[in-house]
């Protein structure tokens, strides 16, 4: 069975959102954000030199790639996706590229993709990785310089303005040269078979990066699915907008819609507006109805935990289901 095939009968995934941003948990200096937890660096406007210092206290003792697989698939899934980078640009994965990853710049030093992607192989549930191929607010040149603010906050842009103020000089292209592109071929070398690759936010990437990108992808994994937001019309499958649960019929394609058990995708202690696995169950057979995929997010805390509710209501969604 091609992963196509494959994708279209799955149904079901489980996304995973989880980096430094889960130690400030949605705070900072006094302050507590209203927005997305793993957007924190931007909307504190956290400066590179100390949001970096978050590595050297990010020690998730409690990590166990099995219990989150377990956990998947108990809920029913028969997918996950690990976010490997996302837009603060810091590794979750051993990096040659960068020693901003989690086994050079932190105590715990342990490669959490390669054990995730053990423990999937090992049960049986396909595994995937989101990178963030525009957005990288650690690199000088990372994307969004050309979209302006945002909607997280009054100060928060696309792209890191407060360590890099002068958007007039940035040049995309040395970051997709220098970052984006060898670090992609690693996440794609070095973990396996991967049955997808979720890119996001394609503000500033041309279509000619675009097409060098995906098949970049190709070349390593041929049956692996590239997600819609990659950007300029590429794509195996598409990628709904965040949370967004369509009415029409989309069994005419590959379709996913990415959504939250609560409001935030990386962990926010203060986030408490949990779906019910009623609710849950509901929004799953709307979609399955339509043909479309349901990835699911839970967000792990500093430790490694998946939080106990959203715990609770996965395994409820396995029971009833």
């Amino acid at each position: 069975m091609t992963n196509r095939e494959w994708f279209k009968q799955a149904q079901f995934g489980m996304m995973i959102h989880w980096g430094l941003y889960s130690l400030p948990a949605g705070e900072w200096k006094g302050r507590r954000m209203e927005d997305i937890g793993e957007w924190a660096q931007q909307y504190f406007r956290i400066p590179n030199a100390e949001y970096a210092r978050l590595a050297a206290a990010f020690n998730p003792i409690l990590f166990n790639a099995e219990e989150w697989v377990d956990l998947a698939m108990d809920a029913g899934m028969k997918y996950m996706v690990f976010t490997s980078k996302h837009h603060d640009g810091f590794a979750m994965f051993k990096s040659e590229v960068s020693k901003y990853n989690i086994v050079d710049a932190t105590p715990f030093g342990r490669d959490v993709t390669a054990e995730l992607a053990e423990a999937c192989y090992k049960k049986g549930l396909k595994f995937g990785l989101y990178y963030s191929q525009d957005l990288d607010w650690n690199h000088p040149h990372g994307g969004g310089y050309k979209w302006g603010k945002t909607w997280c906050g009054d100060k928060a842009y696309w792209t890191n303005n407060w360590d890099f103020p002068d958007d007039d000089r940035k040049d995309f292209s040395i970051c997709f040269e220098e970052k984006i592109k060898p670090q992609v071929t690693e996440i794609l070398t070095k973990y396996g078979d991967l049955c997808l690759i979720w890119f996001d936010v394609p503000s500033t990437i041309s279509r000619e990066q675009t097409d060098e990108l995906y098949n970049l992808v190709k070349k390593y994994q041929p049956d692996c699915l590239v997600n819609s937001r990659i950007g300029n019309g590429y794509g195996d499958y598409a990628s709904a907008g965040d949370n967004e649960i369509p009415d029409d019929d989309k069994s005419a394609m590959l379709y996913e819609t990415p959504a939250t058990l609560n409001d935030t995708w990386g962990y926010k202690s203060f986030d408490a507006n949990w779906k019910s696995a009623e609710r849950i169950i509901e929004i799953k057979n709307h979609l399955a109805v339509r043909g479309a995929n349901y990835l699911l997010n839970v967000g792990p805390d500093y430790l490694g935990r998946i939080p106990a509710p959203s715990v609770d209501i996965l395994r409820e969604v396995g029971r009833r289901s």
